[in-house]
């Protein structure tokens, strides 16, 4: 048995397809196949069922390529671990972020980043909070920016700021002759949220407390993936909706002038944080991307004081 063959049946499970995997693996399909078959030779039991379509593995292959992950993460770990000791921050970090933080977040620390730590490179992908927590389970990614907590039990979580929620309204709209806004002026019925795969869209439901029935009579079924789009669909139709800070700070002046309304403290808010597995070795190099982020956002996101945290789901 050795650490390639446990590579390449990890492939395998992550690929389900053995041209895929192979390819992954750089190396030809024959060559995988041939591998694979001797291990499981070697050990007595068949890894995977071949006559499904995708592969999938036994029940007993489950469990092997599960402790082959484990195997391999900590074989990683050894050359992580030397790393770490280095003066010198280096090496590659995959992170998952959620697409309702990564367009305003990003952009407030990559470059700055990079500049001061030319050894790195950032694989970064926008995912929703179920898919970053998967990959990290299965060692696909190193960490992940999401809304915490996250509630899976396996994986570890470090908070990074706050983000405040506001009111975007529609010009006229009626909630605009208020200065500050409380959770009780929020219409259902004019109430414009991204769709249900968004940890920000339960957070949001939480917050109003919204039931189907209280939106049944909406004028449009829509099912909008991203921010920007319910807050021009709220314009177009005379509603509204709820932003968080950062993309708030993208509007223009104008904008930010007369269709925002904060809340009324307690001010309903998310925890963002870092997501990682428990495996995770890279340390040094994610607390100075955790130093670049913090010093990246307002400093009203590092304040604790008169918030109304949501739980992320």
């Amino acid at each position: 048995m050795t650490l390639q063959q446990l590579e390449y049946i990890a492939a395998i499970d992550a690929h389900r397809n053995f041209v895929s995997a192979a390819a992954d693996c750089c190396v030809t399909q024959a060559t995988l196949s041939m591998m694979v078959k001797k291990l499981e030779e070697e050990i007595g039991v068949k890894i995977f069922d071949r006559s499904k379509i995708p592969v999938v593995p036994t029940a007993i292959g489950s469990k092997i390529i599960e402790q082959a992950k484990a195997v391999l993460y900590e074989s990683a770990r050894i050359g992580g671990m030397v790393r770490e000791e280095s003066k010198e921050i280096s090496g590659e970090l995959r992170i998952g972020i959620i697409p309702t933080l990564a367009p305003y977040l990003l952009p407030r620390f990559i470059v700055s980043f990079l500049k001061k730590n030319q050894g790195v490179k950032l694989k970064i992908s926008e995912l929703t909070t179920q898919v970053i927590l998967d990959k990290l389970t299965r060692q696909q990614l190193d960490a992940g920016i999401a809304a915490i907590p996250a509630g899976h039990k396996f994986i570890k979580e470090q908070s990074l700021f706050f983000e405040e929620f506001v009111l975007y309204a529609s010009a006229k709209h009626p909630v605009l002759k208020k200065n500050e806004v409380q959770v009780k002026d929020i219409d259902p019925q004019s109430l414009w949220l991204i769709n249900e795969e968004h940890c920000f869209h339960h957070q949001l439901v939480n917050l109003c407390k919204l039931k189907e029935r209280e939106r049944k009579n909406h004028p449009l079924d829509f099912s909008a993936a991203g921010i920007e789009t319910v807050r021009k669909l709220a314009d177009i139709n005379g509603g509204m909706t709820i932003l968080p800070a950062l993309a708030a700070e993208e509007l223009p002046r104008g904008k930010k002038e007369n269709n925002l309304r904060s809340f009324k403290p307690p001010v309903p808010s998310r925890e963002i944080g870092f997501l990682t597995s428990p495996f995770f070795v890279k340390e040094k190099l994610l607390n100075a991307l955790k130093n670049e982020i913090v010093n990246s956002v307002p400093p009203s996101c590092t304040n604790y004081e008169k918030r109304n945290v949501l739980a992320a789901h």
